[in-house]
């Protein structure tokens, strides 16, 4: 009894002063549980950048990527189970992969397997980076077995990291692993030698770990049917970042077509000349805004059927390391060149590159360039019809002149904020060169947005105003009448034309081609190149639907608005519901035999209106 008292009170002594033995010291390290730590907290206390591959070098903030943040953390959510990046470059995208293998290591060893596109890739990545980075962090350095490592696996305390190329076999033969990475899985052979695709053959080697695996793929996209776009179309989480405008507060995303520089510039020129406008207020954002903006940005999901694959996207522009400036430069010296604006779309808008023999050049519209100035109607016009695109806070406009064979003229085009505005204008007499006033004969409006708006303007202009709204699928005929049916609507009772968008641009497309002249279609002297970017701003592609291949109009990229190219196509609309097809001079109608004019007539099969191939404007 007394021994064990003194026993005891030796104990006591011990815990007092922190005089415990060594064993004991070494089993309590043991027991331990590591800390309670997301990915990007990690990587704030233990993570340090090299000097040989960061811009940055010294310990690493999450705060300087603030979109990094969700990416990282995603990592930690029990309910991910796949983790999708679609990135661009100098964004940190290969930071991100390295924090969450950092966080393995140290918080969760188990066997992990990292495939680059290729082998040789693997091994310089090895050398390269990870035994910096590993060497730069003391709690990594502790855990590394160095002797027991090599170039392609590499040993910790707990775990085994293997690193492989999507080109070898050999390198992905089969080996239980708990977490899998993927870098620029665009890269990728289709298949592995003989073996199946790549990534299938990773993937499997992760199903034993049925409940707690994590896979992490991310890439610079190529092509729409590419790897890492169809993952994340097929995502059941979908996450863009968005961020507050400095002055109204509005949160959008940073999307391309909403950098602003000074028309016709150089590249230098739009360097120096670059701003962000606000989608919302169309205040000026700065170079100096964006750091602020990025700090209170925040993920959004734009579809969301559950959250076991879940994706990201981001583009360039978000980059710290990225002025406003150098997005407007390089686009101005790809748009050009193919090769270059396809990297352009790739690696800085992160976005799919279409196969398509269109070439994306405005000046294709710009060579059908009339003698005739803007506001100047032109000799041979029959009539004016107008085409207007509702917008939330504006209205764009085109107005067209028709002459015979469907020669037509863009008379004039802009925006407008106010119905009043383009009430106005819509009713502006337009002079030929012999004095000569015309009128808007008829004026087709958007319905798809404002649509209440937009029956109530077309029921008190109902002489020279008529609603349309874009068919969501192929019509026989290029346009059909639907009856209003609305309860409470002034517009009740009122004929909505329902259009096929697809046609007019086949149109469109095929009459640009020709040379100016009788059956063009032309713009006015010294036209503005925003308008005639966003007149090519879609291109016809083959698509896979139902099994079978279609063509269908698709938005090229984000780089330019398609406002215009909407307004053309309802001003051509316009001028079949006034039967312009079938008009003739003044003086050549007494010679015509009377004809019955059928609305909607169709396009005789002799005539050859479209015979493209599917391009568009080649």
């Amino acid at each position: 009894m007394h021994l064990n008292n003194l026993a005891s009170t030796e104990y006591t002594k011990q815990i007092k002063n922190n005089q415990w033995s060594d064993w004991i010291r070494t089993s309590l390290k043991v027991l331990k549980p590591p800390e309670r730590l997301k990915v990007s907290e990690w990587a704030d206390k233990y993570r340090v950048l090299d000097s040989k591959t960061s811009a940055e070098p010294g310990r690493w903030q999450t705060m300087r990527t603030p979109y990094l943040q969700g990416i990282m953390d995603s990592f930690n959510d029990v309910d991910v189970e796949e983790i999708i990046f679609v990135k661009p470059t100098q964004v940190g995208g290969t930071e991100s992969l390295n924090n969450m293998l950092g966080y393995v290591i140290m918080q969760d060893p188990s066997p992990t397997l990292i495939v680059y596109p290729t082998l040789d890739l693997a091994k310089y990545t090895s050398k390269n980076r990870l035994k910096q980075m590993i060497q730069l962090s003391d709690v990594l350095n502790k855990r590394f077995f160095e002797p027991e490592s090599n170039v392609l696996e590499l040993q910790f305390d707990g775990m085994y990291l293997v690193l492989s190329g999507a080109n070898s076999p050999a390198s992905l033969a089969s080996r239980p692993i708990r977490f899998l990475f993927m870098d620029e899985i665009d890269k990728y052979p289709s298949n592995s030698g003989r073996e199946a695709d790549p990534r299938a053959l990773a993937r499997e080697r992760t199903k034993t770990y049925v409940s707690n695996k994590k896979i992490f793929e991310a890439s610079t996209p190529t092509l729409k049917n590419g790897p890492i776009w169809t993952d994340w179309e097929n995502a059941d989480c979908q996450k863009k970042y968005y961020v507050p405008c400095p002055h109204c507060g509005n949160y959008q995303l940073f999307k391309f077509k909403n950098l602003k520089w000074k028309e016709h510039s150089t590249a230098e020129e739009a360097s120096n000349t670059a701003y962000y406008e606000c989608e919302e207020c169309r205040g000026m954002i700065t170079d100096n805004h964006k750091p602020e903006m990025l700090r209170n940005g925040e993920w959004r999901s734009i579809k969301e059927s559950g959250c076991k694959r879940t994706a990201f996207h981001i583009n360039a522009i978000y980059s710290p390391w990225v002025r406003f400036g150098d997005v407007a430069k390089e686009f101005v010296k790809s748009k050009d060149y193919p090769d270059l604006l396809m990297n352009f779309i790739n690696s800085w808008l992160a976005e799919p590159w279409e196969q398509t023999e269109v070439k994306m050049d405005s000046d294709v519209v710009l060579k059908r360039e009339s003698e005739y100035e803007e506001a100047t109607v032109p000799d041979g016009t029959l009539l004016l019809t107008a085409g207007v695109d509702v917008q939330k806070h504006y209205f764009y406009y085109t107005i067209r002149a028709w002459g015979t064979g469907m020669t037509s003229w863009n008379v004039t085009h802009g925006m407008a904020e106010t119905w009043d505005q383009i009430e106005y204008i819509m009713n502006l007499p337009y002079y030929d060169l012999n004095g000569k006033a015309f009128q808007v004969n008829l004026a087709c409006i958007d319905s798809g947005d404002q649509t209440d708006d937009v029956y109530e303007f077309c029921v008190i202009n109902q002489d020279w105003a008529v609603p349309v709204k874009g068919s969501s699928s192929p019509l026989l005929s290029r346009y059909r009448a639907s009856v209003i049916d609305k309860i409470g609507s002034k517009a009740t009772g009122m004929i909505l034309y329902i259009v096929d968008g697809a046609q007019y641009k086949d149109m469109i497309s095929a009459r640009i081609q020709r040379p100016n002249g009788s059956g063009s279609w032309m713009v006015y002297k010294g036209c503005d190149r925003d308008y005639a970017e966003q007149i090519v701003s879609e291109e016809k592609v083959i698509e896979r639907k139902n099994g079978r291949n279609i063509s269908v109009w698709k938005t090229k990229t984000s780089h330019a608005d398609n406002h215009y190219l909407d307004c053309e196509v309802y001003a051509a609309a316009a001028a079949d519901l006034l039967h312009v097809r079938y008009l003739q001079p003044e003086e050549r109608i007494q010679e015509l035999p009377k004809k019955e004019i059928i609305e909607n007539d169709y396009l005789k099969a002799s005539e050859n209106w479209l015979n493209t191939n599917g391009e568009w404007l080649k």
